[in-house]
C-alpha cells in the first residue's frame, strides 16, 4: 500500500526556518507563516521534510487513496518560495490581478520575495483559500 511521504510531523516550522541562511528568505518565510498562522488559528508544523503547513483537512479521492494534507502551506525553495493554496474563483483571480510579481502552475503560487506582493492581498489570498478548503472537506 502506498505511504504518503507528506505528513505532519512534531518538528515546528521555526525550527526549520530558522536553518535558512538567506536573512531576506528567512524573514519572509517567517512572515508567511505568521500569516497562514493567523488565517487558520493553527501553529506552523512540517509537513514532511520541506513543506511549512497550517490547519489540516482528510481527503479520500474515489479511487481509495486518502490522507491529510495542510489547509495552507509553503516550501522556501532556491529559485522562489512556493505557496501551495486554493485558488479559482472570481474572486481570487481579482485579487490575483492586484497581487504583483508572481508565477503559478495549478495550485502553487511562486513569488521570488514579499517586496514583490502585496502584503494585504496576499494574506486575502490566503484566508480565501483557507475559506475555500474548509467549504470542500468539512470536519
Amino acid at each position: 500500500m502506498y505511504e504518503l511521504k507528506t505528513k505532519a510531523t512534531p518538528k515546528t516550522a521555526e525550527s526549520y526556518l530558522n536553518m535558512i541562511e538567506d536573512e531576506s528568505l528567512r524573514k519572509d518565510c517567517f512572515a508567511i507563516a505568521a500569516m497562514m498562522e493567523k488565517a487558520t488559528g493553527e501553529p506552523a508544523i512540517m509537513w514532511g521534510t520541506a513543506i511549512i503547513g497550517c490547519g489540516n483537512y482528510h481527503y479520500k479521492y474515489a479511487s481509495g487513496h486518502e490522507g491529510d494534507m495542510c489547509l495552507v502551506g509553503f516550501a522556501p525553495r532556491k529559485a522562489n518560495i512556493a505557496l501551495y493554496l486554493k485558488l479559482g474563483s472570481f474572486e481570487s483571480d481579482q485579487l490575483l490581478a492586484q497581487l504583483g510579481k508572481f508565477k503559478m502552475a495549478k495550485s502553487c503560487l511562486y513569488i521570488k520575495k514579499l517586496a514583490d506582493v502585496n502584503l494585504d492581498v496576499l494574506y486575502s489570498l490566503i484566508t480565501r483559500s483557507v475559506v475555500l478548503m474548509k467549504e470542500q472537506y468539512p470536519r
